[in-house]
């Protein structure tokens, strides 16, 4: 008896009736979701160039140029010690070997970032 009693009522939910509306609802619906995105891709569009906008303002003046020439002296002060150091061991040579598979996991890293990146935007 349960059984016949889950037959039909299972039967009775496959069967739902096609409302007379329903494909003006539909375009409704799809028309909200799409003004929607739009309004988001307009947000974050403008969210984008007002932050280059600040961020390029706060390069300027916190004399960024003056400092890459600062860093530039510290880089070659640094490169000639280390080459002085590399001509006297070899511990130098195995550190850029794998220095390699690190800038792969690095890259590899980042890539998966992106596919998360992706996939999060893509359940909202």
């Amino acid at each position: 008896m349960a059984e016949d009693f889950e037959r039909r009522l299972e039967r009775l939910f496959a069967e739902h009736p096609e409302l007379p509306d329903a494909g003006a609802f539909a375009e409704s619906v799809e028309r909200r979701l799409n003004a929607g995105w739009t309004a988001r891709r307009w947000l974050i569009g403008a969210a984008g160039v007002v932050g280059g906008v600040i961020g390029a303002s706060q390069l300027m003046v916190s004399n960024l140029f003056q400092r890459v020439e600062t860093a530039s002296d510290s880089a070659r002060l640094i490169s000639t010690s280390f080459n002085h150091i590399s001509a006297s061991s070899d511990w130098v040579s195995a550190v850029s070997a794998g220095g390699l598979g690190v800038w792969a996991a690095a890259g590899l890293a980042v890539v998966m970032m992106g596919f998360v990146l992706t996939r999060v935007i893509g359940e909202i």
